[in-house]
């Protein structure tokens, strides 16, 4: 399995995290006993997806669709 900050170091790099990465994190975090470097790289991520260095995947599945179409027909 794939160690916290190999996930943290994919994401950091590409600017994305998965939602399956997402879900290894989150397993990961429950069922493992983790040391302060996983830690660490895990507030950095957190960080870095607050500062919208990182784009979480399964935010923007969430998010409605844009409206724009019937407000911006009149532009």
């Amino acid at each position: 399995m794939v160690s916290i900050c190999e996930i943290v170091q994919q994401a950091l790099a590409t600017g994305h995290l998965t939602v399956e990465a997402e879900n290894q994190l989150r397993l990961l975090l429950q069922t493992t006993k983790y040391g302060s470097e996983e830690f660490n790289a895990f507030m950095a991520l957190q960080k870095s997806a607050m500062a919208g260095l990182v784009r979480q995947e399964s935010r923007h599945l969430k998010e409605p669709p844009h409206l724009c179409a019937s407000s911006c027909s009149n532009i």
